[in-house]
């Protein structure tokens, strides 16, 4: 019997975690399977990649091949580069689910349903707007540093039938990176937290650095969470019980001493004989 009582709450903590680990691998392949419907629209997708080029310069946006000339000048910067973009986004994001999950499971709740919103969000954008990255669009004159320098995550897009390249905007590697920031900013103390914004920041430099994104990309992707954060709820942390009263020391019990009996002492009322020793007075 003592064993069954034991075991009972970790069996309902490891199927509580494996319903939550199914849900997400769920909405993974569900945003897996959604951009595969955008297959076949090459042609419109590199259209819309060169209007947001032209929109970029209208907006006098930094061009991406200014950001992409200096790691070319060396083949170490890129293929770190190359291997943030491939191995960092995903794992960070798992990692720290897993964390919020164990320690902070309100927080944990708040960005899950941030990223399913924002991962809905991106598919209808790649359905309705088709985009090619900008390393497939000839006007940006960028270099496709994966499949030059390796590691690369895509294949030729002709003949990638696990991932749709066509499907740009938004980012949601920057997406990702800023909401996983924030709310590890969130449960962290201290003005150290902020360097958790290293992460989207640093993000959106290689999104950009290897071709495989426009700014705007990362800038509808933060327009997109900011609007999803501000409409779940937030995180109301519990309120501090009031510190009980602190004892001071203790005080001594005065007794009052008791009251003497006897009689009461009244007024004395002047007699005769007093008014007769009273000297006489002048006038």
């Amino acid at each position: 019997m003592q064993l069954t009582e034991t075991t009972s709450p970790r069996a309902g903590a490891v199927r509580r975690a494996a319903r939550e680990l199914a849900l997400v691998a769920v909405l993974f392949l569900a945003y897996k399977v959604g951009r595969q419907l955008i297959t076949g629209r090459a042609g419109t997708a590199l259209a819309n990649g060169e209007r947001i080029w032209w929109l970029e310069r209208l907006l006098h946006l930094p061009d991406e091949a200014l950001v992409q000339a200096p790691l070319l000048a060396h083949e170490l910067p890129v293929r770190l580069a190359n291997s943030y973009y491939a191995y960092v986004h995903f794992p960070a994001t798992v990692l720290c689910l897993v964390w919020l999950y164990l320690r902070r499971p309100a927080h944990y709740l708040r960005l899950r349903r941030a990223l399913a919103v924002l991962t809905a969000a991106a598919l209808v954008l790649h359905v309705c707007v088709p985009l090619a990255p900008p390393r497939l669009t000839a006007l940006t004159h960028l270099v496709d540093t994966g499949s030059r320098f390796g590691p690369s995550v895509y294949g030729p897009p002709e003949a990638d039938q696990l991932s749709n390249q066509y499907a740009a905007m938004p980012s949601l590697h920057v997406g990702w990176a800023l909401a996983v920031a924030l709310a590890l900013v969130g449960v962290s103390a201290g003005r150290w937290r902020w360097l958790w914004l290293a992460h989207p920041l640093v993000t959106a430099v290689v999104v950009v650095a290897t071709g495989n994104h426009y700014w705007l990309d990362g800038v509808v992707a933060v327009l997109l969470l900011a609007l999803i954060l501000a409409a779940l709820p937030r995180v109301v942390p519990p309120e501090a019980s009031p510190p009980p009263p602190v004892a001071g020391p203790p005080r001594p019990h005065v007794v009052p001493p008791p009251r003497r009996a006897g009689r009461r002492r009244t007024a004395k009322v002047p007699t005769a004989a007093d008014a007769r020793l009273r000297p006489p007075g002048r006038g």
